[in-house]
């Protein structure tokens, strides 16, 4: 009991998602092992007093632990049960399952691993009489009805010998195998072994609510591969195990990232002037109660604030605060310090006053543009400078050059593990590709209208700033605070005539619980990203729009907003993050950065123009999460995101949580580490731990 005290579900990520009640309807799928193979494994685990069962279930787990994307499992192992003498002479079935904790901690070698196994399955023999039913019971463990408890995976080894010529078990009659087609399975999965003459007879039964047979083929074709690699360098780590084809790697690291756009690199001013020449006269924002402001309009008040700037000295590689309400100043105010060089990075008003301190301590920026009404943070040593006073801003006489495309955008600050936010900054090219691939792929135009409701701290407010701007629709800002409240948006979406919103899949739920949304009928382009989508949320949303398009967009603050895209349409079990979009790579990696078998859960990985440019001020970190790329051009990096995720047979991607303990609640990143440092530094508590 004590060493399963730690092991969790075994979850192996294949085409089928868990149903939540199993129909343990099951299959067979048969291979083999040739001898020369088994003779080498049977020489290894003789090297070290180790049985060919206990070989094979080190090579088992390292195969699970690849495709379950975990260290911490137990794998199931019938034993006779007749270790007492007094059951020798009975006639009756005694067989009982082992739970046997895999031991995968640290890097250890196969060799090491083996030594490990045996020593796991000594302990468990010694114990092997105690019911399997009484240490389910003992250990407490949660049932469920859609998984086996303590175990999701068998393995078992009939290790008698077996001739070929006229003898088995010393009977007269001749043995041959005979493959057997499984109608039902106990488990999720369930590996048979048995050694003949011409080596290993293998068989794996599994669910057919889980595994479609080509997964299985799979998972045995690996398994043969990863015999042969144990068997020839035992003594290697792990992790430099490899069970590969090319093919196979091509898979990940090729065939889906060939998302290479030619598109002259550019910035986001430049692209806002190109749209502010040719619809001069467009409605550019619209807000409630307020005159709207025209594409010349909003060109020209964000000259003077471009010009003001950089009398006070802003300009390239210079960072401005904004801290200021849902306005048409504060839109001026983000494309007027974009064009002195700058980049802006986003303060939200109603953030505690300390959080605010620090924000503006990082970033050392020397000028806050902010509004009549909002605190100053305390500490502040930048210039002020208010937007919705026009006396701050004169006439423009002389307005910057603007910014080149690697000059840094925007910075945003994310949560941080260690109680300290982090800024992360992305660059014009990368920003600018991102809105030019959302343009080619949703196109809006003068006709369409964009319900700009994130706040400016979150990256999802980038592009409903600058989409739109750049390509002659009009943003609809919504009030300050709108975007918590569902009725109100849904009143805004129909008086307004937006034509395009963004939900996190939490507000969309609100949003859909509202009675009326079906007059939104001139909405006709939903995008969600910040947390998965349910595919119940999705279905409802077309269904009550019939006209509406929907997508599942996935990104972190650390690339240029959303770096995959997923149309969806048609029945949806589970609403995957989709396909990278241009000029950005998109990789499943073990933690040496090599290809996760296809299908098998692995960290994804960016690459690609959509990249941050690292952390501010944090180079340490930076290194750590911002590592060189194998697979892309000289000098080019991945950021590690810290998701799981699985490639499906289509290329597409599924998230299927975090390899940490980050979490998102309601589209908001959060680290609980973050709030656990606050709350050790109150008097009185001595520790701290946050959970969901």
């Amino acid at each position: 009991g004590r060493e399963l005290g730690g092991v969790e579900p075994l979850e192996l990520a294949f085409s089928r998602p868990r149903p939540p009640r199993q129909t343990f309807e099951g299959a067979g799928y048969a291979f083999s092992v040739d001898r020369p193979l088994l003779d080498r494994l049977t020489a290894l685990g003789d090297r070290h007093d180790a049985t060919p069962h206990m070989v094979l279930l080190a090579a088992f787990q390292v195969l699970l632990s690849r495709y379950g994307g975990r260290r911490d499992f137990a794998v199931g192992s019938p034993v006779a049960g007749r270790s007492e003498p007094e059951l020798e002479p009975l006639v009756g079935m005694f067989v009982n399952v082992l739970a046997l904790p895999a031991r995968l901690e640290g890097d250890p070698s196969f060799a090491e691993l083996v030594r490990r196994t045996r020593e796991t399955c000594l302990d468990a023999y010694a114990h092997q009489e105690l019911p399997f039913a009484q240490l389910v019971s003992e250990l407490n463990v949660p049932r469920d009805v859609s998984r086996p408890p303590v175990f999701q995976a068998v393995l078992a080894v009939q290790n008698y010998a077996v001739q070929r010529d006229d003898t088995a078990l010393g009977l007269p009659v001749e043995v041959e195998p005979f493959g057997v087609r499984a109608s039902g399975t106990r488990f999720d999965l369930e590996l048979f072994l048995q050694e003949w003459p011409e080596g290993l007879y293998g068989s794996f039964n599994y669910n057919t609510d889980l595994f479609a047979e080509e997964d299985v083929a799979l998972l045995a074709s690996h398994l043969g591969r990863l015999l042969d690699a144990v068997a020839t360098t035992p003594d290697a780590p792990l992790s430099g195990l490899d069970a590969l084809t090319d093919e196979e790697r091509a898979f990940e690291t090729e065939r889906f990232n060939d998302t290479a756009v030619d598109r002259p690199a550019t910035t986001l001013t430049a692209l806002f002037a190109e749209q502010a020449a040719r619809t001069p006269d467009a409605v550019a924002v619209a807000v409630e109660d307020r005159p709207a402001l025209t594409y010349r309009a909003l060109d020209a008040l964000a000259d003077r604030i471009a010009a003001r700037l950089a009398t006070e000295g802003v300009g390239p590689g210079d960072l401005v605060a904004v801290s200021a309400e849902r306005s048409p100043e504060l839109v001026a105010g983000l494309l007027g310090v974009l064009r002195t060089g700058a980049a802006y990075t986003p303060l939200e008003p109603d953030y505690p006053a300390e959080r605010l301190a620090f924000l503006l301590a990082d970033s050392d920026a020397p000028v806050l543009l902010t509004q009549r009404g909002l605190a100053t943070p305390d500490g502040c040593t930048a210039r002020v400078l208010l937007l919705d006073d026009p006396a701050e801003w004169p006439r423009a006489r002389a307005v910057p050059a603007g910014p080149r495309p690697d000059d840094t955008a925007y910075l945003i600050y994310t949560s941080g593990s260690t109680g300290r936010p982090k800024g992360v900054p992305n660059s014009h090219r990368a920003i600018a590709n991102r809105v030019q691939w959302m343009q080619e792929a949703y196109r809006i135009g003068p006709d369409d209208a964009v319900l700009q409701k994130t706040p400016t701290g979150f990256d999802v407010s980038v592009w409903e700033f600058f989409w739109p701007l750049t390509t002659g629709a009009r943003i609809v800002l919504a009030k300050p605070g709108g975007q918590k409240d569902s009725g109100y948006l849904r009143d805004l979406v129909v008086s307004a005539g937006v034509t395009v919103a963004h939900f996190v899949p939490a507000m969309l739920t609100a949003f859909l619980s509202e009675e009326g949304v079906e007059r939104c009928t001139g909405l006709r382009r939903v995008v969600c990203s910040g947390e998965a989508l349910p595919p119940d949320a999705a279905r409802e949303l077309t269904s009550r729009l019939p006209g509406l398009s929907l997508a599942n967009l996935y990104g972190p603050t650390e690339a240029a907003v959303d770096v995959s895209a997923w149309e969806c349409a048609g029945p949806m079990e589970t609403v995957p993050i989709g396909l990278p979009i241009d000029n950005t790579r998109l990789y499943v990696l073990d933690e040496r950065l090599r290809p996760v078998p296809p299908g098998a859960p692995g960290e994804l990985h960016i690459g690609g123009t959509a990249v941050a440019l690292g952390y501010h001020r944090r180079p340490g970190l930076t290194a750590t999460r911002f590592v060189p790329d194998p697979y892309g051009p000289p000098g080019s990096r991945l950021y590690r995101t810290g998701d799981l995720a699985r490639r499906r047979p289509d290329g597409t991607l599924e998230h299927l949580g975090r390899i940490d303990q980050q979490i998102k609640l309601r589209g908001l990143r959060i680290e609980p580490g973050e709030t656990e440092a606050a709350l050790r530094a109150q008097p009185g508590i001595a520790d701290a731990a946050v959970v969901l």
